[in-house]
Protein backbone atom coordinates (compact mmCIF):
# COMPACT_ATOMS: atom_id res chain seq x y z
CA UNK A 1 0.00 0.00 0.00
CA UNK A 2 1.06 3.30 -1.16
CA UNK A 3 0.33 6.98 -1.02
CA UNK A 4 -1.73 8.03 -4.49
CA UNK A 5 0.65 9.51 -7.12
CA UNK A 6 -0.13 12.08 -9.69
CA UNK A 7 0.73 9.01 -12.26
CA UNK A 8 -1.81 6.43 -10.23
CA UNK A 9 -4.93 9.00 -11.69
CA UNK A 10 -5.61 6.75 -14.58
CA UNK A 11 -6.45 3.65 -12.34
CA UNK A 12 -8.55 6.00 -9.55
CA UNK A 13 -10.96 7.03 -12.78
CA UNK A 14 -11.22 3.52 -14.09
CA UNK A 15 -12.33 2.21 -10.78
CA UNK A 16 -14.43 5.15 -9.25
CA UNK A 17 -15.76 5.06 -13.45
CA UNK A 18 -16.80 1.71 -12.95
CA UNK A 19 -19.76 0.38 -11.28
CA UNK A 20 -18.89 -2.87 -10.14
CA UNK A 21 -15.48 -1.78 -8.28
CA UNK A 22 -17.51 -0.37 -5.32
CA UNK A 23 -19.28 -3.85 -5.38
CA UNK A 24 -23.05 -4.42 -5.25
CA UNK A 25 -23.61 -2.88 -1.63
CA UNK A 26 -22.32 0.80 -2.51
CA UNK A 27 -24.17 3.60 -4.47
CA UNK A 28 -22.06 4.46 -8.10
CA UNK A 29 -20.23 7.25 -7.18
CA UNK A 30 -19.92 10.57 -8.91
CA UNK A 31 -18.14 9.72 -12.36
CA UNK A 32 -15.15 11.49 -12.98
CA UNK A 33 -12.98 12.63 -16.11
CA UNK A 34 -9.53 12.23 -15.76
CA UNK A 35 -8.91 16.06 -16.37
CA UNK A 36 -11.16 16.32 -13.31
CA UNK A 37 -9.03 13.96 -10.91
CA UNK A 38 -5.91 15.87 -12.42
CA UNK A 39 -7.62 19.42 -11.35
CA UNK A 40 -8.70 17.84 -7.95
CA UNK A 41 -4.98 15.92 -7.51
CA UNK A 42 -3.15 19.44 -8.46
CA UNK A 43 -5.31 21.81 -6.68
CA UNK A 44 -4.79 20.21 -3.17
CA UNK A 45 -2.62 21.92 -0.91
CA UNK A 46 -0.74 19.08 1.32
CA UNK A 47 -1.85 20.36 4.87
CA UNK A 48 -5.17 21.03 3.58
CA UNK A 49 -6.54 17.34 2.60
CA UNK A 50 -8.73 15.68 4.91
CA UNK A 51 -9.27 12.98 2.42
CA UNK A 52 -5.93 11.11 1.90
CA UNK A 53 -5.91 8.24 -0.81
CA UNK A 54 -3.48 5.23 -0.49
CA UNK A 55 -3.15 2.50 -3.60
CA UNK A 56 -3.21 -1.14 -3.15
CA UNK A 57 -0.98 -3.12 -5.50
CA UNK A 58 0.80 -6.26 -5.09
CA UNK A 59 4.19 -7.27 -5.14
CA UNK A 60 4.77 -6.94 -8.70
CA UNK A 61 2.97 -3.73 -9.21
CA UNK A 62 -0.59 -4.25 -10.40
CA UNK A 63 -2.60 -1.77 -8.68
CA UNK A 64 -5.29 -3.89 -7.42
CA UNK A 65 -7.39 -1.08 -5.17
CA UNK A 66 -7.85 2.39 -2.71
CA UNK A 67 -8.07 2.74 0.86
CA UNK A 68 -9.00 6.22 2.06
CA UNK A 69 -8.58 8.02 5.01
CA UNK A 70 -10.82 11.38 6.29
CA UNK A 71 -12.46 12.91 8.93
CA UNK A 72 -15.65 14.19 8.97
CA UNK A 73 -15.72 15.70 12.03
CA UNK A 74 -13.83 18.73 14.20
CA UNK A 75 -13.17 15.91 16.82
CA UNK A 76 -10.25 13.25 17.08
CA UNK A 77 -11.18 10.52 14.78
CA UNK A 78 -10.44 9.42 11.47
CA UNK A 79 -13.25 7.12 9.26
CA UNK A 80 -11.69 4.99 6.54
CA UNK A 81 -12.85 3.15 3.63
CA UNK A 82 -11.82 0.64 0.84
CA UNK A 83 -12.55 -1.36 -2.45
CA UNK A 84 -10.42 -3.75 -3.95
CA UNK A 85 -11.01 -4.52 -7.81
CA UNK A 86 -13.71 -7.57 -8.34
CA UNK A 87 -10.92 -10.05 -9.77
CA UNK A 88 -9.27 -10.09 -6.39
CA UNK A 89 -11.55 -9.81 -3.34
CA UNK A 90 -11.49 -12.78 -0.95
CA UNK A 91 -7.53 -13.33 -0.82
CA UNK A 92 -6.99 -11.38 2.08
CA UNK A 93 -5.21 -8.05 0.51
CA UNK A 94 -8.08 -5.96 1.98
CA UNK A 95 -7.77 -7.44 5.37
CA UNK A 96 -3.98 -6.69 4.47
CA UNK A 97 -4.50 -3.10 3.28
CA UNK A 98 -6.68 -2.12 6.54
CA UNK A 99 -4.18 -3.54 8.98
CA UNK A 100 -1.42 -0.95 7.16
CA UNK A 101 -3.72 1.71 7.34
CA UNK A 102 -4.47 0.92 10.83
CA UNK A 103 -1.00 0.95 12.00
CA UNK A 104 -0.14 3.77 10.15
CA UNK A 105 -2.69 6.06 11.59
CA UNK A 106 -1.93 4.89 15.07
CA UNK A 107 1.50 5.54 14.57
CA UNK A 108 1.93 8.67 12.61
CA UNK A 109 -1.45 10.69 13.92
CA UNK A 110 -2.70 12.25 17.25
CA UNK A 111 -6.23 10.29 16.84
CA UNK A 112 -8.03 8.12 19.56
CA UNK A 113 -10.17 6.21 17.25
CA UNK A 114 -10.66 4.69 13.37
CA UNK A 115 -13.72 4.34 12.31
CA UNK A 116 -15.52 2.47 9.18
CA UNK A 117 -19.59 2.09 8.27
CA UNK A 118 -20.62 -0.81 5.86
CA UNK A 119 -23.70 -2.38 4.57
CA UNK A 120 -25.35 -4.38 7.05
CA UNK A 121 -25.59 -7.32 3.98
CA UNK A 122 -21.94 -6.24 3.51
CA UNK A 123 -20.70 -9.66 4.98
CA UNK A 124 -16.90 -9.45 3.29
CA UNK A 125 -16.49 -6.06 4.44
CA UNK A 126 -17.55 -6.66 8.24
CA UNK A 127 -15.07 -9.68 8.37
CA UNK A 128 -12.32 -7.33 7.12
CA UNK A 129 -12.96 -5.18 9.75
CA UNK A 130 -13.45 -7.76 12.66
CA UNK A 131 -9.96 -9.61 11.35
CA UNK A 132 -8.50 -5.99 12.60
CA UNK A 133 -9.84 -5.50 15.79
CA UNK A 134 -12.74 -2.80 14.69
CA UNK A 135 -15.64 -3.50 16.86
CA UNK A 136 -19.29 -3.50 15.84
CA UNK A 137 -20.68 0.04 17.57
CA UNK A 138 -24.40 -0.03 16.34
CA UNK A 139 -26.66 0.33 13.61
CA UNK A 140 -27.15 3.10 11.27
CA UNK A 141 -30.52 3.15 10.15
CA UNK A 142 -31.35 4.00 6.41
CA UNK A 143 -27.71 5.21 5.90
CA UNK A 144 -26.99 3.44 2.46
CA UNK A 145 -28.75 4.33 -1.07
CA UNK A 146 -27.47 1.70 -2.84
CA UNK A 147 -28.78 0.58 -6.14
CA UNK A 148 -31.66 2.38 -5.87
CA UNK A 149 -32.55 0.98 -2.36
CA UNK A 150 -32.11 3.18 1.54
CA UNK A 151 -30.55 0.20 3.49
CA UNK A 152 -29.12 0.19 7.08
CA UNK A 153 -25.17 0.01 8.04
CA UNK A 154 -23.13 -0.79 10.90
CA UNK A 155 -20.24 1.40 12.43
CA UNK A 156 -17.17 -0.23 13.50
CA UNK A 157 -14.57 1.38 15.63
CA UNK A 158 -11.19 0.46 16.58
CA UNK A 159 -9.79 2.12 20.03
CA UNK A 160 -5.72 3.30 20.22
CA UNK A 161 -5.93 1.05 23.74
CA UNK A 162 -7.76 -1.79 21.59
CA UNK A 163 -4.75 -1.44 19.25
CA UNK A 164 -2.05 -1.38 21.40
CA UNK A 165 1.20 -2.12 19.11
CA UNK A 166 1.77 -2.56 15.30
CA UNK A 167 0.98 -5.83 13.57
CA UNK A 168 2.64 -4.69 10.46
CA UNK A 169 4.17 -2.06 10.35
CA UNK A 170 7.49 -1.53 13.30
CA UNK A 171 8.98 1.39 14.96
CA UNK A 172 12.06 2.82 13.70
CA UNK A 173 14.14 4.66 16.21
Amino acid sequence: MRVMEREDVDFRVECINDPNFLGEYDNFPKQMSKSDWLKRFDSQEPSQINFKVFIIQKKDGTKIGTVVHFNNQPSNLLEIGYAVVPSERGKGYGTEAIQLMVDYLFLSQDIIRIQASTDVRNMASQKVLEKNGFKKEGVLRKSYYARGTWTDGYVYSILREEWKEPKILTRTE
